[in-house]
C-alpha cells in the first residue's frame, strides 16, 4: 500500500515522518525532478517481493517477463 510520495529532499528533511509510515507497513515513493527515483518499503514487503517472484522462477512455474507482469497487475491493480 502506497503511503506517500516524497521528493528526494523532502525526504532527506523529513526522515523520520517518512521512517514511521514504513514501519506501519506502508510504501514511500521518493521522486527527483518529477521522476521517481526509488522506493521505501517495509521490510517484509521486500522479502515477500523478492521470495515470490524467484520461487516461481527457480522452480520453472513461469518466465521472468511472467513475474513482471504479474507484479505490475498488482501494484496497479489492473484486471482482464
Amino acid at each position: 500500500m502506497i503511503g506517500a510520495t516524497a521528493t528526494a529532499t523532502e525526504m532527506q528533511n523529513n526522515f523520520g515522518k517518512y521512517l514511521n509510515l514504513v514501519m506501519e507497513g506502508k510504501e514511500v515513493i521518493v521522486t527527483k525532478n518529477g521522476k521517481e527515483v526509488g522506493r521505501f518499503i517495509p521490510k517484509d514487503a521486500a522479502v515477500s517481493y523478492l521470495t515470490d517472484s524467484l520461487t516461481g522462477i527457480l522452480s520453472n512455474n513461469y518466465s521472468l517477463d511472467q513475474a513482471k507482469e504479474e507484479r505490475l497487475r498488482e501494484k496497479y491493480e489492473i484486471t482482464d
